[in-house]
């Protein structure tokens, strides 16, 4: 893989700071999928059929938004890495579904949370993006915080946490194909490869999972597939605008996202801890982003910073 080209140091703060606020608006509608899964599996749907029920509806939309321009939408320059960049996609999805089944939201979310060290890291090693010692600080303050949210114990550190952990590292590879591909590929394209790949991949599931989906529940189903877009659109387009690195570590915001639909929707209210865990998060996040803004002010950083 090619680093992508550089560009001026004001420009990149200005793309920068685009992309973190979209990438939360991202995080606010994944989250909020995130507790209408954990709810429709909790009355008693199989995960696979709620993973069907998003990309199902992602694609129903995608196709309506784009059906003037099929197939030309299809046509990619990177055919190989879209497809791979869906499966991924389908793979954390799938998995992060799954660990919801069985822990609750914010435990799931803390330990996907690991996603963004993973980002920052591949983004040095594959896309050239430059990091030092205090973005990574950032990145693992904003961990730790994580950790105190979460207190890892039994309950967390079960055979069921590995699905959330395995969702968090296909996350990462997604992030990082994402960024690679940038603009030479439009939004519209990649959301097409990948409600097709979770569409065809969850259907072929179905006869073996499907459960009639009652009058109540039906609007669930229904919105799942909305959010899921929604936060795809969001999701795509700050990693296409912003380094990987400098927005990664603002997907931590999604504990606190979490954290609040726990409470709003479970009944599951937040001590001190998971409270002061949360600010930490929040703290190392803009923490990252005004590091950023400091070295661009200065006409941009001589050194990782």
């Amino acid at each position: 893989m090619t680093a992508p080209v550089p560009i001026p140091a004001p420009q990149a703060l200005a793309q920068n700071a685009r992309g973190i606020a979209i990438m939360l608006a991202g995080i606010l509608f994944f989250t909020l999928m995130d507790a209408l899964a954990r709810h429709l599996m909790r009355a008693g749907y199989d995960p696979m059929q709620v993973v069907w029920a998003r990309y199902t509806g992602q694609f129903v939309f995608v196709m309506i938004v784009v059906a003037r321009h099929l197939p030309g939408i299809l046509r990619t320059r990177h055919p190989v890495a879209q497809c791979i960049r869906s499966i991924l996609q389908f793979a954390a999805t799938s998995l992060f579904f799954l660990g919801l089944a069985h822990i609750g939201l914010a435990e799931a979310t803390a330990i996907m949370d690991v996603n963004p060290v993973l980002i920052t890291l591949g983004a040095a090693l594959f896309l050239g993006e430059r990091i030092g010692p205090r973005r990574l600080a950032g990145i693992l303050v904003a961990l730790a915080g994580a950790l105190i949210v979460i207190r890892p114990g039994a309950g967390v550190f079960s055979a069921a946490a590995l699905f959330p952990l395995g969702a968090a590292a296909c996350y990462a590879g997604f992030a990082l194909i994402t960024r690679w591909i940038g603009g030479r590929d439009g939004i519209w394209t990649s959301l097409a490869y990948a409600a097709l790949v979770g569409t065809v991949a969850t259907s072929a599931m179905q006869p073996f999972v499907w459960r009639p989906v009652a009058a109540g529940e039906l609007w669930g189903f229904l919105l799942i597939g909305g959010l899921g877009v929604a936060g795809q659109l969001c999701i795509l387009r700050a990693f296409t605008i912003a380094e990987a690195g400098v927005v990664a570590p603002f997907a931590y915001v999604g504990l606190v996202f979490a954290t609040l639909w726990g409470f709003a929707f479970f009944a599951e209210l937040p001590d001190r801890w998971t409270v002061a865990g949360a600010a930490l998060i929040v703290a190392a996040g803009l923490y990252v982003w005004y590091r950023e803004t400091r070295l661009a002010r200065r006409g941009g950083p001589k050194r990782p910073a």
